[in-house]
C-alpha cells in the first residue's frame, strides 16, 4: 500500500506515519503545496497513492483546497470517481460546515484530533482500507 500523510504539524505527521508504515511506503508532506507535488509524481509514475490523510487546517493551500486539487488531477488522469485515493481529513475543528464540505468534496473519512490509534484504524476500515497493525 502507498501513503501519504499531510500534516504541518510534526507531531500529528510523525504519529501517523507511524500508525501507517508497517503496512506499506508512507510518504509525508508538510503542506497542500508539497501534497499536490507527491500526488502528481505519484500518478506520473503510475503509482498512485492508495491513502492519503489530509489535514484541514494548513498554511498556503489548505486541506480542503487540497482536496479539490487532487480530485480534479485524479479526473485529468482519467482515475474515475470513487477509484481514487481514499482521502481521510484530519483535523481539530469539529464544526458541522467543515465536516459537511470535505464529504463535498470527495473526502472518505473524517477524523478528529486528537487521533487515536483504535479510532483511526476503524476509520480507514470503514472506508475499505483494513490495515493490520498492533492497537
Amino acid at each position: 500500500m502507498r501513503m501519504l500523510v499531510v500534516e504541518d504539524d510534526f507531531i500529528s505527521r510523525r504519529l501517523l506515519s507511524r500508525y501507517l508504515e508497517p503496512s506499506g511506503e508512507c510518504d509525508v508532506a508538510t503542506d497542500g503545496n508539497e501534497a499536490m507535488v507527491a500526488t502528481k509524481r505519484a500518478l506520473n509514475e503510475g503509482r498512485p497513492y492508495d491513502l492519503i490523510c489530509l489535514d484541514i487546517m494548513m498554511p498556503g493551500l489548505d486541506g480542503q483546497q487540497t482536496l479539490t486539487a487532487i480530485r480534479q488531477c485524479e479526473a485529468e488522469n482519467n482515475i474515475l470517481f470513487g477509484n481514487g485515493a481514499r482521502i481521510v481529513m484530519t483535523t481539530a475543528l469539529e464544526d458541522h460546515d467543515n465536516v459537511m464540505q470535505a464529504f463535498r468534496n470527495q473526502c472518505d473519512g473524517y477524523i478528529i484530533k486528537p487521533i487515536e490509534k483504535r479510532k483511526f484504524l476503524e476509520t480507514l476500515k470503514k472506508i475499505g482500507l483494513d490495515i493490520t497493525v498492533d492497537i
